[in-house]
């Protein structure tokens, strides 16, 4: 049979040579030409990127974000007309807010019906899912948007597509054709790809530097707030110079990744949603706020009205959040891994008072020093319950230089990060966004993106149900891609109660302790991953159990099979009513 070279032969040939990987799909009646296209490259030993087969959408994107946040590169995900458009989910949503880039693609239904062209309906649901505005399902999360009318430029689009997905602030992009479009024959176009790259990293202007640097080396006290400088690697570094030169205290506003090593003598905690004013924020007279997008929550927590901010950011505008301000003197448009060379570079050049910088270095290095006693504090064993202190404490125990932590632990999201005590740049990450779900897909796809990694996801039960658990298992061992599963167990959404009594602390609610938020009784969840991929699964409900269910779990990674660990936590039900501050997301 002679092969045919059609606009889904291009579409293909253009993410290869925009240095996509693999295509994680969901094929629908709309993709046949896009199949055909994948066998005569499979039959012929054409290079493409691999097809993983993604029996649900929502894990499909979460694994292409998962990849692209390990590795930076934007991965493809192909799915069916508007239904698989919807069911992306939470996951555009974690795409959009997390800035991770992806390129979607979603077929049509055919614009024929009398077979005016190949591809012409053919099936009744051709009628079903023709929608008015397919596109606009996405377009409020989307970077960019298109619809592919004609097989002849159909590589420019996609090579476009990408530019955009790849440019700061990255994120997703869409693209839909019809499938009349996509069995459309053409002639081959060779693409020069050196012409399509991202656009290249803003810079501080020469003003910007010295007015922050002046700021920040004539305060008396400084501080530096960021949660996802730490998505390039090499930004960490740079923020370590700086704040080592300076004596500069650190502290992560709700981070989605390792941004400042924990042990480091300058970090000095993090903030999330706690009803309470953090006295390092109060009491500075210079902040600068570092790729951040909550840097702190000001009903009840913010800087001085006397307090000089400064922010850098790839999106200091936050085009994509209505209600957005802080109380900065100056707004900077730029790559934080540039900016942060430029200080350095900046500081290195001046004479500064050593004294009052080792002072600040002795004062802040104490503070550092009992923050971390209090935690260790609470990492302790006490009675026969297992607390998520005690319970990243012992998985930290298990972890190396050669581990990625997914974190969506929710309620536990502070707890994670502050007993993981992360020191390496891309040991830890979060989705970036608020839609649950994202750790299971993500962790196949950081598997994907370094092999060699022991990818540990740390969950809570909750999201573990958001995530598709019989999808992701069924992938993990379809395409050797093992992790180890932990879920925080309280029987319950608990952040739901948490932002309850956030709000009415004193109301019927807490007093009836009723929230309509327990899991009772208890799934087996470990089992669902047995079941659909072959998992070692176990239920822990005892500390003494503990240590040896982990070391179990890492053996059963060894021999190639995934993990998934049941940790009961203390119920939502058991724990006292009394007022605690709300969660950080809605489930």
């Amino acid at each position: 049979m002679t092969s045919k070279y059609t606009a889904s032969t291009a579409f293909l040939e253009a993410l290869h040579e925009a240095g996509v990987s693999y295509i994680f799909a969901n094929f629908g009646s709309d993709h046949p030409a896009m199949i055909e296209s994948l066998a005569e490259a499979k039959k012929s030993s054409k290079l493409l990127p691999e097809v993983i087969i993604s029996p649900h959408e929502m894990v499909a994107l979460s694994a292409a974000n998962g990849y692209a946040q390990v590795t930076g590169e934007p991965q493809a995900v192909i799915v069916h007309v508007e239904c698989g458009t919807q069911n992306l989910g939470g996951a555009v949503h974690n795409s959009a807010k997390g800035r991770t880039p992806v390129l979607i693609f979603a077929g049509a239904s055919p614009f024929t019906q009398e077979g005016e062209a190949t591809g012409s309906r053919n099936e009744f649901i051709h009628w079903i899912q023709d929608v008015a505005d397919q596109r606009g399902i996405v377009r409020g999360y989307t970077k960019y948007d298109n619809e592919i009318r004609s097989a002849k430029n159909i590589k420019q689009l996609v090579h476009r597509a990408i530019q955009f997905a790849a440019s700061d602030p990255k994120g997703p992009v869409y693209l839909v054709g019809p499938r009349e479009v996509m069995e459309e024959e053409t002639e081959p176009v060779a693409i020069e790809t050196d012409r399509w790259q991202p656009i290249a990293p803003s810079a501080l202007p020469p003003q910007g530097i010295k007015e922050i640097v002046n700021a920040l080396t004539k305060a008396q006290k400084p501080l530096i707030v960021t949660s996802y400088a730490g998505r390039n690697q090499e930004t960490v570094k740079e923020l370590i110079r700086l704040s080592e030169r300076l004596a500069i205290p650190v502290i992560e506003s709700v981070p989605n990744y390792m941004n400042f090593p924990s042990t480091h003598s300058m970090h000095c905690g993090y903030q999330w949603n706690a009803p309470e004013q953090n006295e390092l924020l109060a009491a500075a007279d210079c902040v600068l706020v570092i790729d951040s997008d909550v840097p702190w929550i000001p009903l009840i927590n913010k800087p001085s009205s006397e307090c000089d901010v400064y922010y850098i950011d790839v999106d200091p505008l936050k085009e994509q959040m209505p209600l957005w301000y802080i109380p900065s003197k100056h707004f900077f448009k730029a790559d934080s891994y540039t900016a942060l060379l430029q200080l350095n570079e900046c500081v290195s050049s001046l004479v500064l008072n050593e004294g009052e910088i080792e002072k600040r270095r002795q004062r802040i290095t104490r503070i550092h020093e009992s923050q971390r006693a209090e935690w260790r504090q609470k990492e302790q064993i006490n009675g026969e319950e297992i607390s998520p202190e005690y319970l990243t404490a012992c998985i930290r125990e298990i972890t190396d230089e050669n581990t990625i932590i997914l974190n969506e632990g929710i309620s536990n999201y502070e707890t994670i990060y502050k007993h993981m005590l992360a020191e390496a740049p891309g040991s830890i990450m979060g989705s970036g966004g608020g839609a649950l779900g994202w750790h299971g897909g993500a962790a196949i796809g950081a598997k994907l993106a370094d092999p060699l990694k022991k990818v540990i996801s740390l969950t809570g039960d909750g999201s573990y149900f958001f995530s598709v658990p019989s999808t992701v298992h069924w992938m993990a061992r379809k395409y050797n891609t093992p992790f180890l599963t932990i879920i925080y167990n309280n029987r319950g959404w608990k952040s739901p109660k948490l932002s309850t009594l956030g709000v009415h602390p004193n109301g019927v609610a807490n007093e009836t302790n009723e929230f309509w938020v327990d899991f009772a009784p208890p799934s087996d969840l470990a089992g669902i991953a047995e079941a659909a991929g072959g998992a070692y699964a176990k239920a822990v409900k005892h500390p003494d159990e503990l240590k040896e269910a982990l070391k179990q779990a890492l053996a059963a990674l060894e021999e190639g099979r995934s993990a998934v660990l049941d940790v009961y936590l203390p119920s939502i039900q058991s724990e006292n009513k009394k007022p605690a501050h709300s969660g950080l997301y809605s489930h």
